[in-house]
């Protein structure tokens, strides 16, 4: 069964609509490319999926648990190589809501999941992932 049905615009872009869903997200080719830089690229869409793996595995952790981890904020640090052109290393840094109060052992467990989610095993391994946690 098709997930996601993908147009070429034209100019490197890309227009991508999740099937079951009906949401769509453009990509864009980015400025040191020969893109416009408009949009997401594809490299920041796999940087995304990444961190927003990562997140969700953490969040099914956490409510399995009674953990309320709502509110928690990523920033996602995407760093290019070049010859060839790839990604080398995604930093995803974990922003923890300070008006909650953790245990330890809820921070342990919500952190033991982080490389166990599909994208960062589906990932090569000389990609670099790097995740900071900040409770």
């Amino acid at each position: 069964m098709i997930t996601i049905e993908t147009k070429y615009l034209g100019d490197l872009r890309t227009e991508n609509v999740h099937l079951q869903s009906g949401a769509k997200i453009i990509t864009d080719a980015p400025c040191d490319n020969r893109g416009k830089g408009q949009s997401f690229s594809p490299t920041d869409l796999l940087a995304t999926a990444l961190g927003n793996c990562i997140m969700t595995i953490m969040g099914i952790k956490a409510m399995d648990n009674g953990i309320d981890i709502v509110g928690t904020r990523l920033e996602i640090t995407k760093i290019m190589a070049s010859d060839p052109r790839r990604v080398a290393e995604v930093v995803i840094e974990f922003f923890f809501p300070k008006d909650k109060t953790y245990t330890d052992q809820e921070k342990r467990m919500v952190e033991s999941v982080a490389g166990t989610s599909p994208v960062p095993l589906s990932l090569h391994p000389e990609l670099r992932q790097t995740i900071k946690f900040n409770w």
